[in-house]
């Protein structure tokens, strides 16, 4: 019953998300009605000491990422930063590309630290008319947007403030950085994979032009004579991200005394632990007061602004930690023991294989990147560190590894994106999943797949 109980939380899981069900009610139901079909354990206790505490433990951790990079986008969206960099990049590349152009806006944003929601809002208008202008049909568009969205700025390119980038920090004592050769091989196999079918897509469909298609609420965000900043201008918070986070985890916090850190008030740990995430925080502020003080004039009401990003930020990080708490509780339960011991065993000469197999098998459950890794890490975290030290494994190549293997499954039908993209486009599944899964499932998948052979090998 145990066993059964696990497999069938899960399922209304994945279903009921899927129906529209948040994950805030969903997590705690089904994670204590695993609890009770396995028998003999206490309810309030599993839900006050486990679950609640996991996902405390979570926010804790992660909310100032959460928060500032929501901050980020919402600034970047109403200065119109988001949109001039966007339609830099469509004039430079022209009608004729029209896909990359998509591509690379949605690209250069989310690598500079704009959250994935934000993007596809401020690149949707722009690239719906770049797509009818070109006659490219619109069904294409979710799929252009996910590759630039949310694939190898996501999880491959070293240095991205991606939440997926950093959960693995803690685990493994790494940074955004890590296996930087390994991340950029994975990611330019993304972008130019996933380009490279839909450029064909495109061609093989000509003669069905950018189709008829009413308009949505999406279709206008700034108006057309707003006031945009300069290219430079809008350009340079998001290097600023880049750069600032580069410098403080290489130059900086390698060469700063921490032992305070040991200190049980400081929470007994040490700089490699925060150093990373420290470095995203940094790296955010700064950019955020950069991004302020170069379009102050152009904000209606930066107060509203600031305080529309923080509250975004709240229904993400705590549907994160909702899937934190539900893997908590199940890794728990006796019959947990039985499915770590089949995951651990798929590949017993190849942690690193084993564990892109659980976060992938999650990150689809859960539909959800952020969510099924926390839940795998959180779970057997741990026991895949030693194994891969054991084995002599980098640290950083199983950092990547998991954060390319949460960027796989996660994008199937269910996925919070995925739908969301599909409704600011004005599209179905029907029309445009196939697209999506391809770019965002199909070619990730073998990226990992690729990088995990390398590095079994060198």
């Amino acid at each position: 019953m145990g066993l059964l109980g696990i497999f069938l939380s899960l399922i209304l899981l994945m279903y009921l998300a899927y129906r529209g069900i948040t994950v805030l009610i969903l997590a705690p139901v089904l994670s204590l009605m695993a609890v009770m079909m396995s028998g003999g354990l206490p309810i309030l206790a599993t839900y006050t000491q486990v679950f609640m505490q996991s996902l405390g433990g979570y926010v804790i951790t992660y909310f100032p990422l959460f928060m500032l990079g929501a901050i980020f986008g919402k600034i970047m969206a109403d200065s119109g930063a988001a949109r001039s960099i966007a339609e830099r990049i469509v004039d430079g590349l022209g009608a004729g590309r029209a896909i990359l152009a998509v591509v690379l806006s949605c690209g250069v944003l989310t690598y500079g630290g704009v959250s994935l929601f934000v993007v596809a809002f401020a690149v949707y208008p722009i690239a719906n008319a770049l797509f009818r202008r070109a006659d490219i049909p619109k069904r294409l568009l979710p799929a252009a947007i996910a590759l630039g969205s949310f694939t190898f700025t996501m999880t491959a390119f070293p240095g991205t403030p991606a939440i997926q980038n950093a959960i693995p920090m803690p685990f493994f004592g790494t940074n955004v950085f890590a296996a930087p050769f390994y991340g950029l091989l994975a990611g330019i196999i993304m972008l130019a994979g996933g380009t490279l079918w839909l450029n064909r897509r495109a061609a093989a469909a000509q003669t069905e032009g950018y189709g008829d298609h009413q308009a949505t609420s999406a279709d206008a965000s700034l108006p057309e004579d707003a006031d945009l900043p300069s290219f430079a201008v809008a350009i340079l918070p998001v290097i600023a991200v880049i750069v600032i986070n580069a410098t403080l985890t290489w130059l900086v916090f390698p060469n700063i005394s921490a032992a305070y850190l040991a200190e049980p008030e400081y929470g007994a740990t040490d700089l490699s632990a925060v150093a990373g995430i420290w470095a995203i925080i940094v790296s955010l502020v700064v950019s955020i007061l950069l991004a302020v003080g170069l379009n102050l004039r152009r904000f209606g009401n930066l107060r509203e602004s600031v305080n529309a990003g923080t509250m975004g930020s709240l229904l993400p990080i705590f549907n994160t930690a909702s899937e934190v708490g539900y893997g908590a509780v199940i890794a728990s339960l006796p019959a947990f023991a039985l499915i770590r011991d089949v995951v651990l065993g798929l590949f017993p000469n190849n942690p690193v294989a084993s564990l892109a197999v659980a976060v992938n098998v999650l990150a689809g459950i859960t539909g959800s990147a952020s969510g099924g890794m926390s839940i795998a890490l959180n779970t057997l975290g741990e026991r895949f560190a030693e194994m891969g030290q054991a084995q002599g494994i980098s640290m950083e190549l199983m950092h990547r590894v998991t954060a390319l293997a949460s960027g796989g499954f996660d994008a199937l039908p269910h996925n919070g994106a995925v739908i969301t993209l599909l409704a600011i486009t004005g599209l179905t599944h029907k029309k445009s999943y196939a697209d999506i899964f391809v770019v965002a499932v199909a070619i990730p998948v073998l990226a990992t797949i690729l990088v995990i052979l390398l590095g079994s090998v060198f």
